[in-house]
């Protein structure tokens, strides 16, 4: 099974829209069409970018929300320790950990909306998409899988 890493901005934009993109792709994990590997960098970020208060309020965040998502990937996902650290993002240092998932992961794929990640498209064997290509990746996949 295809191993994914996702970055923080498409959590939140799933929280927030329940029927965009962003929810889709964790639709797809929940229904198992592929492993999401994170790490503890970034479930803590997830969880503290969810709990900004001009967040919460401007699309109504209750605590559970942000309490349910963080405990179904804590339990469902493959939660790595962070153990390793690059310095390959120099604009945006704080993107690296997405990176040094991936490769800790030895994941395929880092699903991003974010510039400095997506300029590189590839790293190591690991390919930078958006939400929308993945969910055409794993679309096509789907079907010639039936």
């Amino acid at each position: 099974m295809i191993k994914v890493v996702i970055d923080t901005n498409q959590f939140v934009s799933a929280v927030i829209s329940r029927k965009g993109a962003s929810a889709q792709l964790l639709k797809a994990w929940e229904n198992c069409l592929y492993t999401l590997v994170t790490s503890k960098k970034i479930i803590k970020e997830i969880k503290r970018v969810l709990e900004y208060p001009h967040i919460a309020k401007k699309y109504n965040l209750r605590k559970n929300d942000t309490d349910l998502l963080i405990n179904l990937i804590e339990h469902e996902a493959a939660v790595l320790s962070d153990s390793l650290h690059l310095n390959v993002i120099k604009d945006d240092p704080s993107d690296n950990k997405f990176l040094a998932c991936a490769v800790e992961a030895q994941a395929n794929y880092i699903v991003s909306g974010d510039k400095h990640l997506l300029d590189l498209r590839h790293y190591k064997n690991i390919s930078i998409v958006t939400v929308q290509e993945f969910l055409e990746i794993i679309k096509h996949q789907s079907s010639t899988h039936q």
